[in-house]
């Protein structure tokens, strides 16, 4: 699955992402946030031929509960899941090899 470039629309409810299978990245952040942004790159590289992996945008702010519920704290946060299971957070990742790392972790 590609990475998506746009916050969704509505965003999954908790129990959805419990059911997810296989190996997913939900990113947390904001269209405005300067430190999402400067993500961007490093994430679309890292993600780049990982068909194996959904990729979630999920705009986060007040009244938005799937962030209140990964306990997100600073943007951009992503959250690994397997099996719709947190397997491993990063919090503001500037670099490429990073992103990587984890995935391949997680994907063995």
């Amino acid at each position: 699955m590609p990475m998506q470039h746009r916050y969704l629309p509505v965003e999954p409810s908790l129990g959805e992402i419990k059911r997810f299978e296989g190996l997913a990245v939900i990113e947390f952040g904001a269209p405005w946030c300067g430190y999402c942004l400067a993500m961007q790159p490093p994430l679309e590289a890292a993600l780049a031929g990982r068909d194996d992996v959904r990729h979630l945008k999920i705009e986060d702010g007040r009244g938005r509960r799937l962030g209140r519920a990964f306990r997100v704290k600073l943007w951009p946060t992503l959250i690994f899941l397997d099996g719709g299971a947190e397997v491993a957070r990063l919090v503001r990742p500037t670099r490429r090899e990073a992103i990587e790392e984890i995935l391949e972790r997680i994907a063995a």
